[in-house]
Parts: structure tokens; sequence; C-alpha cells
């Protein structure tokens, strides 16, 4: 054999036996590869996350939620009313915490040291949950706690050890000013979600949406980060003026304060409400009620203390809240009557609203040109109608005589009042309730306003006796926000505003995104007829004979209107009493509204208790709103705005610079002010021509009644009768249809009929 034929043997030899050994090598390698992805994917399956966490947790990232900042709620002059704050969940990872037994303990004292974590707790829950890697010991906690709790991690000897602790971004819905204006504002849920007033209204508009961050490692087990931004919500600016708020809200506790506990156990009255609205604009510039309760504490029992006991159905029971019926109620009870402080008397209580609706009466047979408003009526002290048993009565039993229509107006009297309702009969009658929006919603920027399209009498159901009670405002329903809106139209025109709280929407940095005008939705009544209830009512706090003199603010003269309406069941000598104000009394600028819901007192029907609460308010209103004093001060007057730190602002004091050519203010932002004296005094003594003084005499017999100290009123020395000493008004008179009123069976709820006609002594 040739070396050639040697050498290739060779080769052949070393080939197959080298084939052979990679062969063998290929299929160890392959079983290897095998042996590794089996034993990956066991460890993929059974401890993926926890190395998955570890290693992201290891270079400090962790994929999140990030979540939205709910927008803020702020004033008119940009105050903040609410606001969201970020803070903070501590997370614990047992998997992490547990990897190793020594981390144990320095963790648990650190979180016990910060948080005042019960350890007790964590322990039994790590003892029953070994592999858990979410488990929430603290919510939104502070950024300070939380700050005081990293740094003592990060410490090199005592913080190698606190290991298996997170934290989860949060934001927790703060009210800086507390209790103030929280029937408007509303609050949050746990989740986030609006609850009552402006917070549930514009929930979604105050929402954002959440944003998240996540974590991956790519093919060379680098961090990959992904993050999709959080939109926080959009901020509101209210209508509402937190000075004015203040100012009223100051108003209505000091009214509990004076009352509380007086006449029976509970709060001054079951409820004060108070709006304040521009005329022309419908912007709502303070709505309050009284109990009130701190947005930040809102189920503090504390703050039912005194209110009406509420059953199932949201009634009230006849008894009030005490300290011990709280320690009685299980936690529904407790509900139901947090549910009861929560609403917003203003916008969901429907109630009869006495002789504030008067005016609408008027203006409604003035516009369809039933009567002129020249006309007199005769009051005896009632009127028979149709064939009700007895004559529906007046306040002044005694009658007041010949009335013009703008006495009848002053003096509140319900006979010229019925028999001005006969000339525009009852299908004129519920055209312009309707029309002035009674049974309609306002659709005010608020959540919770009422329905009460079934507490108005509709035509087919309206008979002579309705139509009599029903112009004096008995046996109908309305809410205060009604009543405000359209008796604002009366006295700025004729225009019907929707009433509205929010001014603008802007965005998180500031940017406007809608500016909420105001809106007019019809007009209710003429200029001329407007004027003409101006005057009327001017003369009810100017006239000799007005029923809220009392209303009047130290400097100014006013317009207004009030009210007292006994509540169902009748004869309870229960009553809600009320002024509708507005000011200054020949230009209106500003309307004012005050309802005091059963006053603790014995004798409730006195628009007193309402008219008091209007001036307080308005003495430091006006001021403050820049409408300037027209009437000369007492010194009791001038030391009460001392007292008060409130500076005169006469209008005859203005440099002639501010004034125009008829001596009036100008106001910067709307021009020259407009508007004459509407001849607030009233003619004579409204007595029929021939009156004898003998005739005179015994209208007046009250006048001769003494004072009894311990009520503060007139006193027939023979009947025991009590008697309002500045009009002549029977304060414990019973109920306008007399003694054959019958029942009625409980408070009208939406969806039953309106009251019946036996349902009110109005004034």
């Amino acid at each position: 054999m040739s070396s050639q034929e040697k050498a290739n043997n060779s080769i052949n030899r070393f080939t197959i036996k080298m084939q052979k050994k990679l062969l063998v090598l290929f299929f160890l390698i392959l079983i290897a590869f095998v042996g590794l992805s089996v034993q990956m994917f066991l460890i993929t399956r059974d401890n993926g996350e926890e190395y998955k966490k570890q290693v992201l947790s290891q270079q400090e990232y962790d994929s999140t939620t990030i979540p939205f900042k709910r927008g803020n709620i702020v004033d008119s002059n940009g105050t903040i009313l609410a606001v969201s704050n970020k803070v903070y969940n501590v997370i614990l990872d047992t998997k992490i915490l547990m990897r190793d037994e020594e981390n144990l303990e320095p963790t648990l004292n650190a979180l016990r040291q910060c948080f005042s974590i019960n350890t007790d707790e964590v322990r039994t829950y790590i003892a029953e949950h070994p592999n858990s890697s979410y488990y929430v010991m603290a919510r939104r906690v502070e950024y300070e706690k939380m700050n005081a709790f990293q740094e003592m991690a990060k410490d090199p000897e005592n913080g190698k050890n606190i290991k298996g602790v997170w934290f989860e971004d949060e934001y927790k819905r703060e009210y800086p000013n507390g209790s103030l204006a929280c029937d408007v504002i509303g609050f949050t849920t746990n989740d986030n979600q609006g609850t009552y007033g402006l917070e549930e209204f514009y929930n979604d508009t105050l929402c954002g949406t959440n944003g998240r961050e996540y974590g991956y490692l790519n093919d060379d087990s680098n961090l990959e980060r992904t993050t999709i931004a959080a939109v926080d919500g959009c901020n509101i600016q209210t209508s509402i003026d937190a000075n004015l708020q203040s100012i009223v809200e100051k108003y209505l506790k000091k009214f509990n304060e004076e009352y509380k506990d007086n006449y029976r156990p509970g709060n001054g009255a079951e409820n004060v409400g108070c709006i304040i609205m521009e005329v022309h604009t419908g912007r709502v510039l303070a709505m309050a009620n009284y109990p009130t309760y701190d947005l930040n504490d809102v189920r503090n029992t504390d703050n039912l203390i005194g209110m009406p006991l509420v059953d199932e159905k949201g009634n009230r029971t006849g008894e009030y809240v005490t300290r011990e019926s709280i320690a009685a109620m299980n936690d529904e009870e407790i509900y139901r009557q947090l549910d009861s402080l929560w609403k917003n008397f203003c916008i969901v209580n429907a109630y009869e609203p006495g002789s504030v609706s008067k005016p609408f009466t008027v203006a409604a047979a003035l516009e369809s040109g039933a009567i002129t408003g020249t006309e007199s009526y005769n009051c005896e002290g009632g009127l028979q109608v149709a064939d009700w048993p007895k004559p529906i009565k007046c306040h002044n039993k005694y009658g007041d005589g010949y009335l013009s229509v703008q006495e009848g107006i002053e003096r509140s009297c319900n006979v010229v009042l019925m028999n001005v309702a006969f000339k525009l009969g009852k299908n004129g009658f519920v055209d312009y309730q309707h029309l002035f929006g009674f049974g309609l919603k306002t659709n005010i920027d608020l959540a919770g306003e009422a329905r009460t399209a079934s507490m108005v009498y509709s035509k087919d159901r309206m008979g002579t006796v309705e139509l009599a009670t029903n112009s004096f405002g008995q046996g109908y329903n309305s809410t205060m926000i009604q009543t405000m809106a359209a008796f604002c139209s009366l006295i700025n025109g004729g225009y019907y505003y929707e009433p509205h709280v929010v001014d603008k929407i802007m965005t998180a940095d500031g940017a406007t995104l809608e500016n909420i005008e105001p809106r007019i939705l019809k007009q209710t009544v003429s200029q001329s007829t407007s004027d003409t209830i101006i005057e009327f009512c001017n003369t009810v706090v100017t006239g000799e004979h007005g029923t809220g003199k009392t209303a009047r603010p130290a400097g100014y003269m006013i317009g207004g209107k009030t009210g007292t309406a006994e509540t169902i069941p009748r004869k309870n000598n229960e009553y809600v009493v009320s002024f509708f104000g507005y000011a200054p009394a020949d230009d209106p600028q500003i309307a004012i509204y005050v309802v005091v819901d059963r006053p603790n007192v014995q004798y409730q029907d006195n628009a007193r208790f309402a008219t008091v609460i209007v001036r307080e308010i308005l003495t430091e209103a006006l001021p403050y709103l820049n409408i300037f004093m027209t009437e000369e001060l007492t010194d009791e007057e001038r030391e009460e705005l001392e007292a008060l730190k409130i500076q005169i602002k006469m209008q005859d004091e203005l440099p002639e610079e501010e004034l125009d050519e008829d001596g009036n203010p100008i106001n910067p932002e709307d021009g020259d002010a407009e508007g004459e004296g509407q001849g607030d005094e009233t003619e004579g003594e409204g007595s029929a021509e021939g009156e004898t003084p003998e005739e005179k005499a015994q209208r007046e017999i009250w006048k001769t009644f003494p004072l009894d100290p311990e009520t503060g009123y007139l006193k027939d020395p023979e009947t025991g009768d009590l008697f309002d000493p500045d009009t002549g008004a029977q304060v414990n008179g019973g109920s306008v249809l007399g003694e054959e009123d019958s029942e009625d069976e409980g408070e009208a709820e939406e969806g039953d009929n309106p009251a019946p006609p036996e349902d009110e002594t109005a004034e």
C-alpha cells in the first residue's frame, strides 16, 4: 500500500471517530439545553413574579398605576374651597420581607414608629398569607411620614434589614375651610366619586384619567420603562364669594346659638336657609343652611345633635337627635340621619312659601290686565269664599278697612290678594305660576334639586277655595331656589335667569375651557309690571304698616316681602317664616332670601325671625359688595357699624367723578346706575272714605292692648290673644280657614297630590 493510500485511510478513520464524538457531544448539549429549558419553565411558573419584582425592586422601579389629581374647586376670588393633595398607601410584600427572617423585627419596628401600625395584625397577616405581594397596611399617609420611613430604610446600619415595604401614590380630597359652603360643595367618597353639591354635579369634569407605568426587562436584561401619563381633572371656579358666605354662615349660627334649646330641646330651628343672588345674572353669591358639617369629617355624629329625627322614609318623627339616641342607633339609622344632614335645604326641601308669593299674584294680574293696580278692597278680617263654612281669615282679625293693592302688599292682607286672584281667574293664575317656574326645576348646577311638579295645582283640580288660598301662598309647595329665581325676575325687568353656581371651567394648568355666561330663559313680566312690584314691595320695609320694617340694615333702603306658612299637619302651631329682600330699593342689584323652618319658640308665626337675620347679614354684606349707603345713620347705628368694623360709605360722600348726573354712584363694571325713587311711603291710612273715628278705632283696637312682658306681644286682656305690636297680626290665631280645618296626613312628598287648601296660616 502506498504511502498515499495509508494517509487517506488514516483520515477516514479520524473523520468517522470525530463524527461519532461530535454527535455524542451534540446530544449531550441538546439534553442540557432541554434540561435548562424545563428548569427555566418551572422557575418562571413557580417563582417568576417573585424574581421579576425582586429585579425591578433592586432597580428602584415598580410597575404601578399613576392616579389622576381631582380638579380644585375655588370661589369667585380664587380662594381654594376643595383641593386634592398627594398621599401614600403603605404596601407590604410578604415574600420579600420573609426572604430573610432577620428582616421581620426591624421592619415591623419601623412601621410602628413611623405609621403607628398595629404590628400584631401584620404578624397575623404574614402567617396566614406567606406568599402575598400586596397588603395595604395604612392608607393615605402624609408625605412627611412616608419620607421619614424612607430615610430610616436608607440608614446603612439600622435600615439594612428594613425590606418588603413600598408606597403607592394616591390623592386625598381636602377642604381647607372645613364646613364653609358645605352644602354647596359636597364631598367625595373613598373611591374619589363626588357626593352631593358641586362634587357630584361636576364629577365628570373634576375627574381625570389614571395613568400607568410599566416596567419590563429586554433581551439584554436591561430595564425598559413605558409611561402613560395621568390626565388630571379640570378645576371649576364658582360664583360663591367665600367672604360673603362666611358672613351668611356667621349669622345663621348666631341665630341657632340664640334659640337653641329655647322652647324645646334641639337646634334654634329645624332648618335655616339663606341664598344671596345677583338679580341681573342668576349668579349665586352665597348659599348656606344650618346645621352644617365639616367636609373633612362628614360622618361626625356630633353635628346631628339637635336635628329632627327622621324615619326610614326620611320623614320627621317629631323627636330630636340626642347623644343618647345616637348611641342606640345602628349603622343604617345613623346613615339615615347623616343623609338628612348632608342634603341642601335650599334646593331639596319643598314647603309652602306663604305671603312671599303675594307679589307673584299681583304681578300676574297686572301683566294679564285683570287689574290696573289702583283698585281697593275692603278687609273686614276675612272673606267668605264660595260655600266654605267660615270666612277665610286675614292676619288682622279686626280687619284693615279699605286697602289699595299696594297697601295689601305692604300689610300682607289676605283679603286683598284673594280679590286680586279672583280677578285673574284660575286659568290665568295657573299659567303664570308655571311661567314663574313653580312646579319646575330651575336646573341649578347642584346635585339633588327637588322635583315639585306634583306639588302645585293644575287647572282641572283648582277650585275657588284653592285659588283663594293659593293667592297668598297656601296649598302649593316650592323650594327656596325656585322662589329666589322667580322673585328676581319680578324685580329685574321680568327676565328669568337660570340660577348657577359655577362661572368657569379650567384645565389643571389654569387655561379656560368654558365660561358659563348668564342665561335668560324667558321673560315673566314686562318692565312696567316689574317697576310696579318694586314700588309695592318697597313699602313692605318703608311703609308705616310694613311687615318687613325690621329687615332694613343700617344706612340702606331695601325692599322685600315677608312670609309665614303653617306646616302640615295643621293646628300644630308650627310655622315656616321667611323674608325675601333686595337692595338697593330703587335699583335692585342683589337679592337675599332667608327661610326659618319651625323656629324654636312658643309662638313661631312671626316673620321677624327671618327679617332680623336678613338685617344682620345685609349690614355687613352690602358695604362689602360696595353698595353705598343712602340713608342717614342714627348714633345707635353708627355704634353698631363701628363695633363690626364696617367702613361707612355714604353715597353723598363720594367724589363728584364717581357720581353720575343724577347723583347716583357709578358702577365701574356696569356703567352709570339707573333707577328712580319708587315712592316708598304709603298715602294715608287706607281707610274707606267716610270711615268714622269709631270704626277706625275698632279696627285698631289691638293698639290699646297691654304689652305682655313674657312674650313681647300685645295681649287681649279678655281673650288672651296675642298680637304683633308693629303689624297687629295675631300670632296665635290658628289656621286661615277657621276651626273647620281638617288634619292632613303628613308632609307632601314627590308623587303626592298638592297639599289641600286648608294648609296654612299666612300673614
